[in-house]
Protein backbone atom coordinates (compact mmCIF):
# COMPACT_ATOMS: atom_id res chain seq x y z
CA UNK A 1 0.00 0.00 0.00
CA UNK A 2 2.69 2.18 0.61
CA UNK A 3 4.07 2.36 -3.45
CA UNK A 4 0.53 4.16 -3.66
CA UNK A 5 -0.19 6.58 -0.47
CA UNK A 6 4.33 7.33 -0.71
CA UNK A 7 4.40 6.51 2.95
CA UNK A 8 7.94 6.61 4.42
CA UNK A 9 8.16 5.83 7.61
CA UNK A 10 11.94 5.03 8.31
CA UNK A 11 13.96 8.15 8.52
CA UNK A 12 17.35 7.79 8.12
CA UNK A 13 19.37 9.67 11.16
CA UNK A 14 22.43 10.71 9.21
CA UNK A 15 20.54 12.56 5.88
CA UNK A 16 17.18 13.55 4.81
CA UNK A 17 16.05 10.53 2.95
CA UNK A 18 13.30 8.34 4.22
CA UNK A 19 12.40 4.97 2.76
CA UNK A 20 8.83 3.27 2.83
CA UNK A 21 10.68 -0.37 3.26
CA UNK A 22 12.28 -1.32 5.90
CA UNK A 23 14.77 -3.52 3.69
CA UNK A 24 15.83 -0.56 1.78
CA UNK A 25 16.22 1.70 5.07
CA UNK A 26 18.73 -1.40 6.52
CA UNK A 27 20.57 -1.54 2.42
CA UNK A 28 20.76 2.76 2.65
CA UNK A 29 22.56 2.53 6.30
CA UNK A 30 25.30 0.48 4.72
CA UNK A 31 26.14 3.61 2.44
CA UNK A 32 26.59 5.77 5.68
CA UNK A 33 28.99 2.88 7.86
CA UNK A 34 30.71 2.15 4.80
CA UNK A 35 29.66 -1.67 5.04
CA UNK A 36 30.41 -4.20 2.11
CA UNK A 37 28.93 -7.56 3.52
CA UNK A 38 29.02 -8.85 -0.57
CA UNK A 39 32.81 -9.94 -1.33
CA UNK A 40 33.87 -11.23 -4.49
CA UNK A 41 36.25 -14.09 -4.41
CA UNK A 42 37.42 -13.74 -7.61
CA UNK A 43 38.97 -10.07 -6.99
CA UNK A 44 38.28 -8.84 -3.73
CA UNK A 45 35.85 -5.84 -4.69
CA UNK A 46 33.26 -5.63 -1.95
CA UNK A 47 29.42 -4.49 -2.61
CA UNK A 48 26.75 -2.95 -0.62
CA UNK A 49 23.91 -4.70 -2.50
CA UNK A 50 23.59 -7.83 -3.41
CA UNK A 51 22.12 -7.04 -6.67
CA UNK A 52 25.26 -5.08 -7.80
CA UNK A 53 27.35 -8.35 -6.75
CA UNK A 54 25.30 -10.64 -8.96
CA UNK A 55 25.91 -8.15 -12.11
CA UNK A 56 29.79 -8.17 -10.93
CA UNK A 57 30.37 -11.46 -10.66
CA UNK A 58 29.09 -11.69 -14.46
CA UNK A 59 32.39 -9.82 -15.69
CA UNK A 60 34.72 -12.38 -14.62
CA UNK A 61 31.98 -15.86 -15.25
CA UNK A 62 31.15 -13.78 -19.14
CA UNK A 63 27.52 -14.36 -18.46
CA UNK A 64 25.28 -12.23 -20.74
CA UNK A 65 22.16 -12.83 -20.10
CA UNK A 66 20.44 -9.97 -21.37
CA UNK A 67 20.05 -11.14 -25.42
CA UNK A 68 18.98 -8.39 -28.20
CA UNK A 69 16.25 -9.80 -30.29
CA UNK A 70 16.94 -6.92 -33.15
CA UNK A 71 21.02 -8.11 -33.56
CA UNK A 72 23.33 -10.68 -31.99
CA UNK A 73 24.41 -8.45 -29.16
CA UNK A 74 23.97 -9.72 -25.39
CA UNK A 75 24.83 -7.54 -21.80
CA UNK A 76 25.55 -8.86 -18.33
CA UNK A 77 23.37 -6.26 -16.70
CA UNK A 78 19.38 -5.05 -17.35
CA UNK A 79 20.80 -1.47 -17.63
CA UNK A 80 23.35 -1.56 -20.53
CA UNK A 81 20.77 -3.71 -22.09
CA UNK A 82 17.85 -1.49 -22.11
CA UNK A 83 20.13 1.63 -23.29
CA UNK A 84 21.58 -0.45 -26.02
CA UNK A 85 17.75 -0.73 -27.28
CA UNK A 86 17.61 2.77 -27.78
CA UNK A 87 19.95 2.12 -31.11
CA UNK A 88 17.09 0.25 -32.24
CA UNK A 89 14.28 2.42 -31.27
CA UNK A 90 16.27 5.69 -31.68
CA UNK A 91 14.72 6.65 -28.32
CA UNK A 92 17.04 9.82 -27.31
CA UNK A 93 14.73 10.57 -24.06
CA UNK A 94 17.44 13.00 -22.30
CA UNK A 95 17.04 16.74 -24.29
CA UNK A 96 19.48 19.59 -24.03
CA UNK A 97 17.35 22.89 -23.12
CA UNK A 98 20.10 25.17 -24.64
CA UNK A 99 20.56 23.43 -27.93
CA UNK A 100 17.77 21.08 -28.58
CA UNK A 101 20.12 18.00 -28.89
CA UNK A 102 19.13 15.00 -27.11
CA UNK A 103 20.86 11.67 -26.29
CA UNK A 104 20.15 8.20 -25.37
CA UNK A 105 22.49 8.12 -22.64
CA UNK A 106 22.63 10.24 -19.66
CA UNK A 107 26.41 10.17 -19.34
CA UNK A 108 26.76 11.46 -22.71
CA UNK A 109 24.03 14.27 -21.69
CA UNK A 110 26.20 15.28 -18.90
CA UNK A 111 29.14 15.40 -20.92
CA UNK A 112 27.45 17.30 -23.46
CA UNK A 113 26.01 20.41 -20.71
CA UNK A 114 29.56 21.06 -20.16
CA UNK A 115 29.70 22.33 -23.48
CA UNK A 116 27.10 24.81 -22.37
CA UNK A 117 28.77 25.92 -18.80
CA UNK A 118 32.63 25.49 -19.59
CA UNK A 119 32.63 22.80 -16.88
CA UNK A 120 35.90 20.80 -17.03
CA UNK A 121 36.62 18.34 -14.37
CA UNK A 122 39.09 16.73 -15.59
CA UNK A 123 42.71 17.74 -15.07
CA UNK A 124 46.08 16.64 -16.29
CA UNK A 125 48.80 16.32 -13.60
CA UNK A 126 51.42 16.50 -15.64
CA UNK A 127 50.47 19.53 -17.89
CA UNK A 128 47.53 21.12 -15.49
CA UNK A 129 45.24 21.00 -19.13
CA UNK A 130 41.49 20.45 -18.62
CA UNK A 131 38.64 18.43 -19.93
CA UNK A 132 34.92 18.08 -20.00
CA UNK A 133 34.79 14.38 -21.23
CA UNK A 134 36.89 11.84 -19.25
CA UNK A 135 37.07 9.89 -22.78
CA UNK A 136 39.08 13.23 -24.21
CA UNK A 137 41.19 13.10 -20.88
CA UNK A 138 41.62 9.46 -20.61
CA UNK A 139 43.15 10.15 -24.43
CA UNK A 140 44.91 13.10 -23.89
CA UNK A 141 46.81 11.02 -21.05
CA UNK A 142 48.27 8.52 -23.26
CA UNK A 143 50.20 11.71 -25.12
CA UNK A 144 52.21 11.74 -21.66
CA UNK A 145 52.22 8.12 -21.53
CA UNK A 146 53.08 6.71 -24.56
CA UNK A 147 50.50 4.02 -24.20
CA UNK A 148 49.10 2.51 -27.37
CA UNK A 149 46.19 -0.19 -25.79
CA UNK A 150 44.93 -0.84 -29.27
CA UNK A 151 46.97 -3.29 -31.47
CA UNK A 152 46.48 -3.80 -35.05
CA UNK A 153 46.62 -7.95 -35.35
CA UNK A 154 47.32 -7.47 -39.40
CA UNK A 155 50.72 -5.20 -39.20
CA UNK A 156 51.15 -4.60 -35.48
CA UNK A 157 50.90 -0.67 -35.49
CA UNK A 158 49.61 0.49 -31.71
CA UNK A 159 47.37 3.27 -31.36
CA UNK A 160 46.07 4.86 -28.65
CA UNK A 161 42.99 6.32 -29.46
CA UNK A 162 40.03 3.42 -30.14
CA UNK A 163 38.01 5.70 -33.44
CA UNK A 164 41.89 6.09 -35.09
CA UNK A 165 42.72 1.71 -34.53
CA UNK A 166 38.98 0.82 -35.96
CA UNK A 167 39.57 3.40 -38.97
CA UNK A 168 43.14 1.74 -39.56
CA UNK A 169 41.89 -1.56 -39.78
CA UNK A 170 39.75 -0.28 -42.98
CA UNK A 171 43.04 -0.23 -44.69
CA UNK A 172 43.30 -4.19 -44.44
CA UNK A 173 39.79 -4.86 -45.31
CA UNK A 174 39.17 -2.05 -47.92
CA UNK A 175 35.95 -1.54 -46.09
CA UNK A 176 34.70 2.37 -47.04
CA UNK A 177 31.35 2.84 -44.65
CA UNK A 178 30.95 6.19 -45.82
CA UNK A 179 29.14 6.70 -49.66
CA UNK A 180 28.02 9.92 -50.72
CA UNK A 181 24.59 10.22 -51.76
CA UNK A 182 25.18 13.30 -54.32
CA UNK A 183 27.73 11.29 -56.64
CA UNK A 184 28.45 8.00 -54.97
CA UNK A 185 31.57 7.98 -53.59
CA UNK A 186 32.93 5.89 -50.82
CA UNK A 187 34.88 6.83 -47.82
CA UNK A 188 36.89 4.80 -44.97
CA UNK A 189 36.82 7.27 -42.24
CA UNK A 190 33.80 10.07 -41.16
CA UNK A 191 36.49 12.97 -41.85
CA UNK A 192 37.20 12.19 -45.02
CA UNK A 193 33.47 12.16 -45.91
CA UNK A 194 32.93 15.07 -44.05
CA UNK A 195 35.19 17.06 -45.96
CA UNK A 196 34.28 15.39 -49.15
CA UNK A 197 30.80 16.82 -48.87
CA UNK A 198 31.94 20.31 -48.91
CA UNK A 199 32.74 19.89 -52.57
CA UNK A 200 28.97 19.49 -52.85
CA UNK A 201 27.58 21.81 -50.17
CA UNK A 202 29.92 24.96 -50.98
CA UNK A 203 30.42 25.19 -46.93
CA UNK A 204 33.40 26.87 -45.61
CA UNK A 205 33.57 26.32 -41.72
CA UNK A 206 37.70 27.82 -41.62
CA UNK A 207 38.17 31.43 -41.53
CA UNK A 208 41.06 33.60 -41.05
CA UNK A 209 40.48 36.00 -38.26
CA UNK A 210 43.28 38.29 -40.07
CA UNK A 211 41.54 38.99 -43.93
CA UNK A 212 38.59 36.93 -43.29
CA UNK A 213 38.38 34.77 -45.86
CA UNK A 214 36.83 31.67 -45.75
CA UNK A 215 38.43 27.93 -46.65
CA UNK A 216 36.84 24.46 -47.49
CA UNK A 217 40.10 22.54 -45.70
CA UNK A 218 42.17 23.37 -42.43
CA UNK A 219 44.95 22.24 -44.32
CA UNK A 220 44.62 25.09 -46.63
CA UNK A 221 43.90 27.69 -43.78
CA UNK A 222 47.62 26.52 -42.88
CA UNK A 223 48.77 27.06 -45.57
CA UNK A 224 47.01 30.40 -46.49
CA UNK A 225 48.30 31.69 -43.02
CA UNK A 226 51.79 30.81 -43.42
CA UNK A 227 51.53 32.83 -46.81
CA UNK A 228 50.22 36.15 -45.17
CA UNK A 229 52.68 35.65 -42.15
CA UNK A 230 55.50 35.91 -44.73
CA UNK A 231 54.07 38.40 -46.48
CA UNK A 232 53.48 40.86 -43.23
CA UNK A 233 56.75 39.94 -42.25
CA UNK A 234 54.98 39.01 -38.55
CA UNK A 235 57.51 35.75 -38.62
CA UNK A 236 58.29 37.21 -35.27
CA UNK A 237 55.23 37.87 -33.68
CA UNK A 238 53.04 35.10 -35.03
CA UNK A 239 50.51 36.53 -32.02
CA UNK A 240 49.47 39.52 -34.67
CA UNK A 241 48.31 36.92 -36.89
CA UNK A 242 45.37 34.79 -35.30
CA UNK A 243 43.81 32.68 -37.58
CA UNK A 244 40.84 30.94 -36.46
CA UNK A 245 39.45 27.27 -37.25
CA UNK A 246 35.72 26.97 -36.91
CA UNK A 247 34.66 23.60 -36.85
CA UNK A 248 31.67 22.24 -38.30
CA UNK A 249 28.54 22.10 -36.44
CA UNK A 250 27.44 18.18 -35.78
Amino acid sequence: MRVHTKEKPYNCNQCPKSFSFLSSYKRHQLSHSGEKPYQCDFCGKGFTQSGHFSVHLRNHTGEKPYECDQCDKSFSDLSSYKIHRRVHTGEKPYGCDQCGRSFSQLGNYKSHLRIHTGEKPFQCELCKRQFSISKTYKQHVRTHTGEKQYKCTDCGKGFGRLSNYMRHLRIHTGEQPFSCNQCGKCFNSSYSYSRHLRIHTGEKPYWCSQCKRLFTRSQSLNKHRCIEIDHESLCNNETQVSCSAAKPSI
